[in-house]
């Protein structure tokens, strides 16, 4: 969990280290002529690389957990999305159920913060198969990243304070959290966007029980989506060579898994920059209509959080007050 009292932007060395050599494969892939399904594999290994090594060599297989849990998660959405009206209503469920389980076990955060922002990303593949691969894959890629933790030296177990609740209305949270995620979710399949689930995931991804961090993780991760989507059009209209893409991917893995822990929301700025890798390498006249189709989805999803994650809260104290 990151506090206040950390520094806003963070660089550690072994995590980044273990972000490089995860990216490898990928980037071998990409150098050996095949970009598409290098940058697929760099995805894969994402989630893996963001999580971390746990200090106990034991702990470490929670890596592996956690990736075949996200994976199964964008699984679970691609199957929903199958059914709007299902996955919109689903997405609610899912939500209020989580908030509930975050309130009461450690576990559960993980759920809430992590898990179920991975179903509304899988509501963007229109085919269960589509969403199952990069499940797989993201499954896959954080195997891989565990097997690598397990060279590193095994040290204690680090001593955090426990994290404050959810809050005490764990049920109005989640059902706040759900109505904006199934609002976000409804409005991409009335409108027919390219990517339903990019709104969807944007909002469970920034909003939170705190008014002051909803606000705060809105404004980064809209900044995030515009760097990353421009240095990934920016190699891609102008530097397409393989050694290019390679380096890039490996950079992009490197960086987010070593400013893990930072105050400043950056890792969305990274997986923006893969996503755009994968999106424009076949089709770079797309560039322009990629930028606004993901910046515009971004900001409604991150509109709807603030909505419910500051708007209402805030006139809700009000009339109680009154």
């Amino acid at each position: 969990m990151v506090t206040a009292a950390q520094p806003a932007l963070v660089w550690r060395w072994p995590a980044a280290l273990l972000g490089l050599m995860a990216a490898v494969p990928a980037a071998i892939v990409v150098l050996i002529g095949d970009p598409a399904h290098g940058f697929a594999l760099a995805a894969g290994v994402l989630p893996g690389a963001a999580i971390g090594v746990p200090g106990p060599r034991k702990a470490r297989v929670t890596i592996a957990i956690l990736g075949l849990a996200i994976g199964g998660c964008v699984t679970l959405g691609s199957f929903l999305a199958q059914w709007p009206v299902v996955a919109t209503a689903g997405i609610f469920v899912l939500a209020v159920l989580a908030a509930q389980l975050a309130a009461r076990i450690k576990l559960g955060r993980i759920v809430l913060m992590l898990c179920l922002p991975m179903v509304g990303i899988g509501l963007s593949f229109d085919d269960l198969g589509s969403g199952a691969a990069l499940g797989t894959l993201m499954a896959i890629g954080s195997i891989w990243v565990w097997l690598l933790s397990l060279a590193w030296p095994e040290r204690p177990a680090a001593q955090t304070p426990p994290p404050a609740p959810i809050d005490s209305g764990s049920l109005a949270y989640g059902v706040r959290l759900g109505l904006a995620a199934g609002i976000a979710a409804g409005i991409g399949f009335a409108l027919d966007l390219a990517h339903v689930g990019w709104a969807c995931a944007a909002c469970l991804l920034v909003m939170r029980p705190v008014g002051d961090m909803t606000r705060s993780r809105g404004r980064d991760r809209v900044l995030d989506v515009v760097v990353g989507s421009t240095i990934a059009t920016v190699v891609v209209l102008y530097f397409p060579t393989p050694p290019v893409l390679a380096a890039t991917v490996v950079i992009v893995v490197t960086a987010m898994a070593a400013t893990r822990g930072s105050r400043l929301y950056v890792t969305p700025a990274f997986t923006t920059c893969l996503v755009f890798l994968l999106l424009l390498y076949g089709s770079p006249q797309d560039a322009e209509h990629r930028f606004f189709e993901r910046l515009l989805e971004t900001v409604l999803g991150v509109a709807v959080a603030l909505l419910f994650g500051v708007a209402v809260p805030s006139l809700r104290n009000r009339f109680a007050r009154r």
